[in-house]
């Protein structure tokens, strides 16, 4: 097809909690394609084929990628721009999933990494020549995961606890720390170490993603939108509170979040 095409590849269940989703996108058109992806706090691995993507960081560096770079977690929104002849695989990593491959999550995100600096070695400059030989997305998804299995490390015990806590009820480090007989210190350095992020970090996000969704529902059936609804359902103390998650995340206040919908990529959708 000519023009811009993108969608998503589900993930085999073998891989679903390595994994959260392929996504696949290619220009084909003459024309410059921009978008702008939301935060998702998840490490992506992106191989690109054709002519080289781009991806404006939060400081307005532009990262041109050749072949493969390793961004994130992804805590705030930034661009990419995909030239005529663009294609990208994005692997969207879960929770710990960065760790159990890399063994570490201290790198620049803003920046990104070689993902074969980050293990030293060159094996995924050896994956981009395989994968660039083949000419379907799904294909080249299979041949990724079938790479990937001997580098997966074992999942840490109470890095898969915190992974599997339901966070809709509270937090996980009281809970957790006090099941292992841990301080509440020395959890939460756990899960920096093993995620990339704290748990305070996620819970203000999981707060800007839910009025993100209302905004959304609202948006979509033609609903007129109260804020004062969104502020109270989703547990901001007042509308400045609101206003600066949006900034934070995606430089954007509510109001203009709406006006510009269409152009932004929602990871989670």
């Amino acid at each position: 097809m000519n023009g811009y095409n993108s969608y998503r590849i589900p993930v085999p269940t073998e891989f679903e909690e390595v994994f959260s989703h392929f996504y696949y996108a290619e220009n084909k058109s003459e024309a410059l394609v921009e978008k702008t992806l939301l935060p998702s706090y998840q490490t992506i691995l992106i191989f690109s084929f054709g002519t080289s993507a781009s991806f404006i960081s939060k400081n307005n560096t532009e990262i041109i990628v050749e072949k493969c770079i390793v961004l994130g977690p992804i805590k705030q929104a930034f661009d990419y721009i995909l030239p005529d002849g663009a294609e990208i695989l994005v692997c969207n990593l879960k929770d710990d999933a960065f760790f159990r491959f890399f063994g570490n999550t201290a790198f620049e995100d803003d920046l990104g990494a070689n993902p074969d600096e980050l293990l030293g070695q060159n094996c995924f400059t050896t994956l981009w020549s395989e994968l660039n030989k083949i000419n379907t997305a799904e294909s080249r998804v299979q041949t990724l995961l079938d790479f990937c299995k001997p580098y997966l490390r074992s999942r840490d015990e109470i890095a898969k606890q915190i992974a599997d806590f339901d966070r809709a009820v509270f937090s996980p480090i009281k809970e957790i720390s006090r099941k292992n007989k841990l301080s509440e210190r020395a959890l939460q350095m756990n899960h920096k170490k093993h995620f990339g992020y704290t748990s305070k970090e996620l819970y203000r996000y999981q707060r800007f993603l839910k009025a993100l969704q209302i905004i959304q529902t609202h948006s979509s059936r033609n609903m007129k939108l109260d804020w004062f609804e969104v502020i109270n359902e989703c547990g901001y103390y007042d509308q400045s509170q609101l206003i600066k998650d949006f900034k934070h995340y995606i430089n954007l206040s509510p109001s203009k979040y709406l006006k510009f919908q269409e152009s932004i990529c929602d990871p989670k959708n």
